[in-house]
């Protein structure tokens, strides 16, 4: 059974009411997308904006409390379908450090309206089951089958309220990215990151992380180990999560 909370360096991540615990797949995005350049304040000239993050399916918060450790001038609303989850991810963030620029909110992201002021960025790390058999339990099937936010579903979203400017970033299954690309195309999205993510050197990428934005750029394309062996975290992955991980 999973431990009822997970406890990173800056704050705790209590998942016992959650259907989706702390994975992998979920420490992996919150470290990893990224701000449009624009929106990464300079040492010499602070912003007086505040740029939004969406985080669509917030679960526990996780990836929003990560997003808010690593731009500390950005303003994060997380939205949930799952009364439970959006509970205990209000209760993750008050007991946090950032709690005063942590918004989470339940309801569908698909019907959200979209505001005066459009996000940066919307991160997302989706339900990863399109054809498969679905869980006997119901919370579970809506956090791990993308019967309620299919892939179509979430980039038309992405779409309507993503700045001009901004970015969406995911993490998906190998299988998926074929599909996720097409959709994101039809939706009018260029690919600008990707990165292939391996369990160990000489396995095959199981996972993905990719970023869109609106308007075409050479996409980023890189490689990550998570393990150099079983048990020993690479060098990449340790990089990547040091500020997080005790």
């Amino acid at each position: 059974m999973a431990n009822d909370y997970f406890q990173f360096r800056q704050f705790v991540v209590r998942q016992g009411r959650c259907a989706m615990k702390v994975g992998t797949d979920g420490t992996l995005l919150g470290a990893w997308a990224d701000l449009p350049i624009h929106s990464h304040p300079l040492p010499s000239i602070p912003i007086t904006a505040h740029p939004l993050i969406l985080d669509i399916g917030t679960g526990t918060g996780l990836i929003a409390l990560m997003m808010a450790q690593r731009f500390p001038h950005a303003r994060i609303v997380g939205v949930d379908i799952d009364g439970e989850a959006v509970s205990q991810a209000r209760e993750n963030v008050a007991a946090s450090p950032f709690a005063d620029r942590i918004t989470i909110q339940e309801g569908d992201a698909v019907t959200m309206p979209a505001a005066a002021t459009r996000y940066s960025a919307i991160v997302c790390n989706p339900p990863y089951f399109v054809d498969a058999l679905q869980a006997p339990d119901e919370r579970r099937t809506m956090a791990r089958h993308a019967t309620t936010l299919t892939y179509a579903d979430l980039l038309s979203t992405a779409r309507r309220l993503l700045a001009d400017d901004g970015m969406l970033s995911v993490v998906i299954p190998f299988d998926c990215r074929q599909r996720f690309d097409a959709e994101a195309s039809l939706a009018g999205f260029f690919k600008v990151r990707e990165c292939a993510v391996r369990t160990t050197p000489r396995k095959l990428p199981r996972r993905y992380l990719l970023a869109y934005a609106l308007h075409p750029a050479a996409p980023e394309l890189t490689t990550g180990i998570i393990e150099e062996h079983p048990g020993v975290r690479s060098d990449w992955y340790q990089q990547l999560t040091k500020d997080f991980y005790l």
